[in-house]
């Protein structure tokens, strides 16, 4: 009779005890890293633009893509005029049922400032936090792997964080430039003095520069007013391809930085890894 009672006590536990993993939709594959680095088993993640090879500006809806969306019970996108193809497909979304997460407005910004969110250092972490505690409401069995996955993830960050604070002390004030201001937030905490954000912007926007624009952003490296030149490694036209090789002929280090995540990472190795390669361009000019 006992052991009846404790195999029905053990089966009405491990009823009681499962969830369904929280269905999690992420606009570019970065939000979707870190729900899932923060969510582990509790959630199941699926990216929006997770390709690291393609150009994340050409991209197009599907069906699919509306299917995830309706059974999604959390939505992460970037915000900021970023990823402007998710607004119509969110007309459909009962917000009272699903918890949707503009990044923009999660860090202060507006629509018309740079979108590159993810290379603002705060972004991540405010993230994290956020998933976390949305993640622990939907699925609290799983709330000390979720809240051990948000202590592991934050301690790694601030290897991020010292690594900044370390470059920025040796290379602060130091003169460069873009081909596009993706990597400019970053650029910002390093203490780098970015140039030539007339063109940056032209390029992201896809509208041509003016001659004047041109001329000037060429000055930047013929003049070696710059020491480093940051292009998008996704994106690739003539006139970033030739002012890349403007760079190198007259000495200026050309850095590559991804505007979406590669593979086969987390996101403080991608972060660290992106400041590494800052450093070592610096380093080889001073």
């Amino acid at each position: 009779m006992k052991k009846i009672s404790l195999i029905a006590l053990l089966l009405m536990f491990g009823v009681n005890s499962y969830s369904a993993p929280v269905n999690i939709v992420a606009a570019e594959n970065f939000y979707g890293e870190l729900a899932k680095e923060v969510g582990g088993s509790a959630v199941s993640v699926q990216s929006i633009i997770s390709n690291p090879d393609a150009d994340p500006h050409l991209f197009t809806t599907s069906p699919s893509v509306s299917r995830g969306l309706s059974q999604a019970q959390i939505i992460i996108y970037n915000g900021a005029d970023y990823d402007s193809w998710i607004n119509q497909m969110l007309t459909g979304v009962d917000k009272s049922k699903v918890t949707v997460i503009n990044v923009a407005d999660l860090v202060g910004v507006k629509s018309g400032q740079n979108p590159h969110l993810w290379y603002k250092p705060e972004t991540f972490p405010k993230l994290a936090q956020l998933l976390a505690a949305r993640i622990n409401q939907l699925a609290p069995a799983s709330q000390a792997q979720t809240n051990a996955n948000l202590q592991k993830f934050t301690q790694a960050h601030q290897t991020v964080v010292q690594n900044i604070a370390a470059s920025k002390a040796k290379y602060a004030g130091t003169q460069v430039t873009a081909t596009e201001p993706v990597f400019g937030y970053l650029a910002d905490a390093l203490g780098l003095k970015m140039q030539g954000l007339d063109f940056q912007w032209k390029i992201m926007n896809d509208s041509e520069p003016t001659p004047k624009m041109i001329a000037s952003y060429q000055s930047l490296l013929t003049g070696k007013k710059v020491k480093v030149l940051f292009y998008n490694n996704q994106v690739s036209d003539s006139i970033t391809k030739n002012m890349q090789d403007l760079a190198r002929k007259n000495g200026v280090s050309v850095v590559g930085v991804s505007e979406t995540m590669p593979a086969n990472t987390t996101i403080n190795k991608w972060l660290n890894q992106e400041i590494s390669a800052t450093d070592a361009a610096l380093a080889k000019l001073h």
